[in-house]
């Protein structure tokens, strides 16, 4: 075999292992999502940039004070994830712990508004607990830095940080996780830690009292 021959197959072996490499980066930041245990950058969609089906204004700062499950969706990808949904519904938590919003990515699909907007009328109608809003410019996949053309689930704790995020479809070992993750906040949210008594206080100011008369003998 020539020295060229040679140099030339070499080549060709170098740029499938980069383009592997890429792929595999490319592909994990597709699907990392939202950083967990920060909050997502404040936003809100009202009038040209979307809002909900009755064209009142919604942001994301309403998203504390419960477990809230968020899912950004192209409507071509709306059965991407049906199989976390469904565990979700499975679980039927109470709505006083736990809230569910549809952020639709109307610039993600070919599919006309006013049709969209009809199926979306109809859903909150059938799913009144679920708060469907229109994400008409994808503003949130931009500023929560979610994948575009895609089905996208974030879950937040009560304080508004995020506990869990994955961009496209959820494994199955992802919607244990998520549904562990959820029961775990639920019961504190309905056990809270009890906070510290006043014995233990009062022991720790005696404490502190009796090091300082020692330090000063």
């Amino acid at each position: 075999m020539h020295f060229s021959d040679q140099l030339e197959r070499k080549g060709k072996r170098m740029k499938k292992v980069s383009f592997s490499i890429l792929f595999v980066l490319l592909s994990v930041g597709l699907s990392a999502g939202l950083p967990v245990g920060q909050n997502a950058p404040l936003l809100e969609l009202a009038g040209d940039a979307g809002g909900r089906v009755d064209d009142t204004a919604w942001s994301s700062s309403e998203l504390v004070g419960k477990v809230w499950v968020v899912v950004h969706a192209d409507p071509d990808e709306s059965e991407t994830n049906n199989a976390a949904t469904e565990a979700l519904k499975a679980e039927d938590y109470p709505k006083d712990v736990y809230g569910s919003v549809a952020l639709i990515n109307m610039a993600a699909t070919w599919k006309p508004n006013f049709a969209i907007n009809l199926i979306l009328s109809g859903k909150q109608k059938d799913y009144p607990s679920t708060v469907y809003v229109r994400d008409n410019d994808n503003l949130v996949g931009e500023k929560w830095g979610l994948a575009d053309d895609s089905n996208n689930m974030v879950v937040f704790d009560p304080t508004g940080k995020v506990i869990f995020s994955v961009d496209g479809q959820v494994s199955d070992a992802d919607i244990k996780k998520m549904i562990a993750m959820i029961n775990a906040e639920i019961e504190l949210l309905r056990n809270p830690p009890p906070p510290p008594s006043e014995e233990v206080d009062e022991t720790m100011e005696t404490e502190e009292v009796m090091e300082e008369t020692e330090a000063t003998e």
